[in-house]
């Protein structure tokens, strides 16, 4: 791949400090992860535009600081972590410090040149941390739900069904700041609409997809499975073809994906026959489930694309 960048800025992010490398003019250094930390870093890095910042998905932390650089012009990728690693691996790096972190994670960008990230409307971002908060609140109900399995104390049971009530009323709260959102904007409720048009898909899946996968419908239909994680991989070597299978990718759109699919395959006329089919030649539930994942994703992907709703004919083939 042709270089279209002057320059490859690698940041190790922590809690409280960025380690950077750039990596061209051969220069580091550390700042801290704040507003102070920002303006430093922004003074130190190349001319908006010429260099490809990059930064390591690390949870929370990196969210505002990719929220700053985009602001000012910068095109930053966050990547994979356990990509980078791989890379590193295969350079025979295997120590692993902040140090050397920032320089593998700017080589990683030189050699693999990801996709930098788009500013993020704040609707968009907002909608994003609800959808986020939403799941939070599900996995500490599903937690407690858990819990309640296994209790014996009258009080403990009782403790633990007061704090499933807490939750589910918590989540009912969300859901309907995520229904106000998407209605209070005109291009979130038509893509909602649309997507929603689909047998087997709901508010759910569609806030989420809005949310976490803003590059639906401006991808082709390889490039949007791969991005998610649905794209199977080969694993061949001269006459040994080994089992296709998924790898990385989002696994909360995944998630979503999952227990959209499982409808789909009883409501949805394309994906119950295409389901059928699979059955029919032996394949797995998993392999038959995550088959129907990619054909829903790359449905709603051509649906979002092209401002149509749901029909059988989705998708064409040069979709």
């Amino acid at each position: 791949m042709d270089a279209i960048f002057d320059s490859f800025v690698g940041i190790d992010v922590a809690k409280d400090s960025l380690d950077v490398c750039l990596l061209i003019e051969g220069r580091r250094f550390t700042t801290t992860n704040d507003r102070t930390g920002f303006r430093r870093l922004l003074d130190e890095l190349p001319m908006a535009g010429s260099c490809l910042v990059v930064v390591e998905a690390t949870g929370a932390y990196q969210r505002e600081l990719v929220a700053e650089l985009v602001a000012a012009g910068q095109q930053v990728a966050v990547v994979n972590p356990r990509q980078v690693r791989d890379f590193a691996r295969g350079l025979g790096i295997l120590a692993k410090t902040d140090r050397i972190d920032g320089e593998v994670i700017a080589r990683f960008g030189q050699h693999v040149q990801p996709r930098p990230v788009e500013k993020i409307p704040e609707i968009q971002e907002e909608l994003q941390q609800l959808v986020v908060r939403r799941r939070q609140l599900i996995e500490l109900r599903t937690a407690e739900s858990n819990r309640l399995e296994s209790a014996r104390s009258k009080s403990v049971i009782k403790s633990v069904r007061s704090m499933i009530e807490q939750l589910q009323k918590k989540v009912r709260q969300i859901e309907k700041e995520i229904a106000g959102l998407v209605k209070s904007d005109e291009q979130l409720q038509c893509q909602t609409a649309l997507m929603e048009s689909v047998p087997g898909v709901g508010a759910v899946t569609a806030a989420t997809l809005l949310a976490e996968l803003p590059e639906l419908g401006r991808l082709n239909r390889q490039e949007i499975a791969a991005l998610v994680g649905l794209a199977p991989f080969s694993r061949d070597s001269g006459k040994f073809h080994g089992r296709r299978a998924i790898w990385g990718g989002r696994r909360a759109v995944r998630s979503v994906l999952y227990m959209a699919a499982l409808s789909a395959r009883r409501f949805n006329p394309v994906i119950r026959e295409f389901a059928q089919r699979l059955e029919a030649a032996g394949k797995p539930f998993r392999v038959v489930l995550t088959a129907c994942m990619r054909k829903l994703l790359v449905i709603l992907n051509t649906i979002v694309k092209n401002h149509s709703a749901w029909n059988r004919q989705i998708p064409s083939p040069a979709s």
